[in-house]
């Protein structure tokens, strides 16, 4: 028993945390924009003259739960960007 309820209590976390989370989470080739990423409805007008080819950019926001979203871009040889990783931070405390 005493080790039964650990066990359960850790099944039922991953099986929330894994059903919660979008599943455009991690790191892939074809990961899709969400709202409140950078190239979310496109890429942006500007283009990134200055940043050489190849170059990580970072971008942090809140999502429409208020998590807190991470993620990395890449820029491409025609200037564009390439969304490359995404990282949600989840709060246990307030199941967001």
């Amino acid at each position: 028993m005493k080790t039964a309820l650990p066990a359960i209590c850790a099944g039922l976390l991953l099986v929330a945390c894994t059903s919660s989370g979008p599943p455009s989470v991690g790191y892939s080739r074809n990961l899709e924009p969400i709202p409140g990423s950078i190239t979310y409805g496109g890429q942006p007008r500007t283009k990134l003259t200055k940043s050489p080819i190849g170059s990580i950019v970072p971008h942090r926001f809140r999502d429409s739960f208020g998590r807190l979203v991470s993620e990395t871009y890449v820029i491409e040889p025609d200037r564009s960007l390439r969304l490359i990783s995404r990282r949600i931070d989840y709060d246990l405390l307030t199941d967001r």
